[in-house]
């Protein structure tokens, strides 16, 4: 490949060449990349300087250079950033890659944009508010080929992973639509499912604690309810966290945000009562029982590992167990500990802490379930008939 500050200083010194669209032609027929040529010309100390002494009208190379960089490099130094400067964690980059994908075919033309599907080479400077208006009402009336539209919220999702890579592109001087002009739309309002105490209880009383999964899982409901943990956060534990002396224990959450939980008395006497019980030396805190062994040069320790999906489908088990009228997910089992919390009393801002919120607002949602406040105003100045 050719010197290419040589190559475009050459260009430039043509004394023709006074719209930096024949430049373009030349530098793509030349066979350098779009996103090489940029990094040469930053790093040129001349253009500019060589461009003043002309006197003649010329757009910023620079500028319009970036106009021309590919949006498939640019995704993948996107989320390399957000790997190594953010250490965002692989789930949320594995999501914004499968948004902007998405977006990135949408702006190729494809007629049914698609993370699966090859994508041609798309400009940056194809990024317009026209061609994000036409894209959220894809966006609005997408349906896959079940029938199924998407939700509000992962709607949502889509744009706030194109804001991010937008804010970054910024941050890389590289000009494009402002990230705030992408206004994101209002997110459906949804009911929060939570369990009663007395059914927290009946569901606490479902595992058969003779076998030895009856057991891990009656630990697993324990110290759901008294921690609030995310399912994700459980799953990753490892039984060396655990503080039984002082019945509380770290984690690193959503945003690798790290906290301090607590288990109750009957969490923590369940939790030491099933390691007491545990023959193996594995690492993780909960493992499971079944399935087929681990491969060799495989750690044993960490193919036993319970996983997300697994902690799901016992939940989901004992809910239908206890006939409740719910169907309750681990997630549930956190929104019944915030709402009991804050049943009992507890501060806001506690709860916030204990559940790992980023911000108050999120843990808000909970004052629209329960508020032992406004009952007690509700039952002391209204009117009975």
């Amino acid at each position: 490949m050719k010197d290419g500050s040589t190559y475009l200083l050459t260009l430039l010194k043509k004394s023709h060449i006074i719209d930096c669209r024949d430049i373009f032609e030349d530098v793509l027929q030349s066979g350098l990349h779009c996103n090489d040529v940029y990094e040469v010309i930053v790093k040129c100390r001349h253009i500019n300087t060589y461009i003043e002494t002309l006197g003649k009208t010329f757009y910023n190379p620079i500028c319009i250079f970036t106009t021309l960089m590919d949006l498939t490099n640019l995704i993948r130094e996107f989320l390399e950033y957000l790997e190594i400067e953010r250490n965002v964690s692989q789930l949320t980059i594995r999501n914004y890659a499968h948004y902007l994908k998405r977006f990135q075919s949408f702006l190729a033309g494809s007629p049914t944009p698609s993370v699966k599907t090859s994508v041609k080479t798309v400009p940056v400077s194809a990024i317009t508010q026209e061609s994000i208006r036409q894209y959220r009402l894809f966006l609005s009336r997408y349906v896959d080929s079940h029938g199924i539209s998407l939700k509000r919220v992962t709607q949502n999702y889509h744009l706030i992973a194109l804001r991010s890579f937008l804010k970054y592109l910024l941050k890389r001087d590289i000009p494009v639509l402002a990230p705030e002009k992408i206004d994101l739309p209002k997110a459906e309002s949804k009911s929060i499912k939570f369990l009663e105490r007395e059914q927290i209880d009946r569901l606490l009383n479902m595992p058969e604690i003779s076998t030895q999964d009856g057991f891990r899982d009656k630990a697993i409901l324990e110290v759901l309810f008294s921690t609030g943990l995310r399912v994700s956060e459980l799953v990753a534990l490892n039984r060396d966290q655990i503080n039984f002396d002082r019945k509380e224990f770290g984690v690193i959450g959503k945003g690798r945000r790290a906290r301090v939980v607590f288990l109750s008395d009957s969490a923590a006497s369940w939790l030491k009562r099933y390691l007491d019980n545990r023959e193996d030396h594995a690492l993780p805190l909960f493992i499971r029982y079944a399935g087929k062994k681990p491969d060799d040069g495989q750690d044993p320790g960490e193919a036993m590992r319970l996983t997300a999906r697994s902690v799901q489908r016992l939940v989901e088990k004992y809910v239908k167990k206890a006939r409740l009228p719910i169907k309750i997910t681990p997630h549930g089992l956190r929104h019944s500990f915030a709402t009991d919390l804050l049943s009992g009393g507890a501060d806001l801002r506690a709860i916030q802490e204990m559940l790992g919120h980023k911000n108050v607002s999120t843990t808000q949602i909970y004052t629209h379930i329960t508020n032992p406040q406004l009952k007690e105003i509700h039952a002391k100045f209204h009117h009975k008939s």
